[in-house]
């Protein structure tokens, strides 16, 4: 398989997760008090969204990318 053919199987997958799954949370931790050796911190879980149509971009993109890299030969 191409490169081009690749990276295009690559981004439409990652375009389905990202549509299903919605964006993906991390966890943050921060330091609350620092007194001496002992530090007390907290997590905080975050989340960052990823648009529908923006999961659809990567879809489309995808294919465009795997239809040229298939049909160059």
């Amino acid at each position: 398989m191409k490169a081009t053919m690749i990276v295009g199987i690559a981004l439409m997958v990652l375009g389905i997760v990202a549509l299903g799954l919605g964006g993906f949370t991390y966890t943050e931790k921060e330091s609350v008090v620092q007194l001496g050796p002992l530090e007390v911190t907290a997590q905080e879980k975050k989340k960052f969204p990823i648009s529908p149509a923006a999961a659809g971009v990567m879809i489309a993109g995808g294919l465009v990318l795997a239809v040229v890299g298939a049909s160059r030969r």
